[in-house]
């Protein structure tokens, strides 16, 4: 995975093992920051890793 790679929702979803809701409410609550572009959802690859190492961090 690039780090200036752009993954979409279900990219998300099967990286993360959790649903679309799930990544939807994480968009929402900027826990997983992500562009628009036109109607498109994406997600940089870049974050989606930072979102793992962080909650990782938080657990341990």
């Amino acid at each position: 995975m690039r780090d200036d790679e752009l993954l979409t929702v279900p990219d998300v979803m099967e990286r993360l093992k959790v649903g679309r809701s799930t990544v939807y409410d994480l968009i929402r609550s900027r826990r997983l920051p992500s562009i628009t572009i036109g109607r498109c959802r994406r997600i940089p690859a870049r974050v989606v890793r930072e979102y793992i190492t962080n909650e990782l961090e938080a657990a341990a």
